[in-house]
């Protein structure tokens, strides 16, 4: 065989071959809480390199993300800030039940501006007159809210808070409230305030007062990636994604 021939010949056994990879290659949609969103991008870009496939993200309220796959969006993964959102869905027959697992809990702080001369040291002190608005994700529907409105419910405090609540779509929006300076106070994930330079924590949450923060994450039943969907919820229940996940704050169950 000729070096011309010889060479034809690889370069189309290349082309067969990125033609192979590409074929092989899924798109995995995951519908995830916001606050979920800088660790999973880590962790996603790391399984693309690992696999070819393309991890594609739609972050949001776990209550509005299962009210589109409710309706028909194509998902193949959910991972909720919460147990009830992935119940629903798995009553109405969506979730594959075997693949459901509890992987992440978090904590709930009290943030206000990094410059803010407000003193907050319990949650008591959001009673005070001189805290006018605190932001929360919906307490109606986004689990960050639902924790926070238990927690102040429990510590009897949410009836003299509750007209001072401005609700927001999600708990970054809420954590951005709190960076603007539109609000004086927020309550949101201590993952979420961690990841800004334009608050601080005033005070956290004791443990033995949280409510039972909870993520859990599925394969969904319409997923068309079933199999791709399987490998990379495998993936997040891996050493290595907990170890991401551990360094954005969230406390890890294995």
């Amino acid at each position: 065989m000729s070096c011309r021939k010889t060479y034809f010949t690889r370069w189309a056994m290349g082309l067969v071959g990125c033609a192979t990879t590409t074929l092989d290659a899924a798109a995995i949609n995951v519908f995830a809480a916001a606050s979920l969103t800088d660790s999973l991008k880590e962790i996603a870009a790391a399984y693309e390199k690992q696999t070819g496939d393309k991890v594609v993200f739609n972050f949001g309220a776990s209550s509005f993300l299962a009210r589109q796959i409710e309706e028909g969006a194509p998902a193949e993964v959910f991972f909720s800030a919460d147990e009830a959102r992935m119940d629903g869905l798995e009553k109405k027959g969506l979730v594959v039940k075997e693949t459901r697992k509890s992987r992440l809990s978090n904590s709930l702080v009290i943030v206000v501006t990094a410059d803010s001369t407000v003193s907050i040291k319990s949650a008591r002190d959001l009673a005070e007159p001189r805290v006018k608005r605190i932001a929360l994700a919906d307490p109606k529907t986004v689990p960050a809210g639902i924790y926070a409105r238990e927690y102040l419910e429990k510590a009897r405090l949410w009836t003299s808070v509750e007209s001072k609540i401005v609700p927001t779509d999600n708990v970054r929006a809420a954590l951005a409230a709190v960076e603007s300076g539109n609000v004086e106070v927020g309550m949101v994930y201590k993952t979420d305030a961690a990841l800004s330079k334009k608050v601080k924590v005033a005070c956290e949450v004791p443990a033995r007062d949280s409510p039972a923060i909870s993520y859990p994450m599925a394969v969904l039943k319409q997923a068309k990636e079933l199999e791709a969907a399987k490998r990379f919820l495998k993936h997040l229940n891996s050493d290595e994604a907990g170890r991401v996940f551990r360094k954005f704050g969230f406390i890890v169950r294995n």
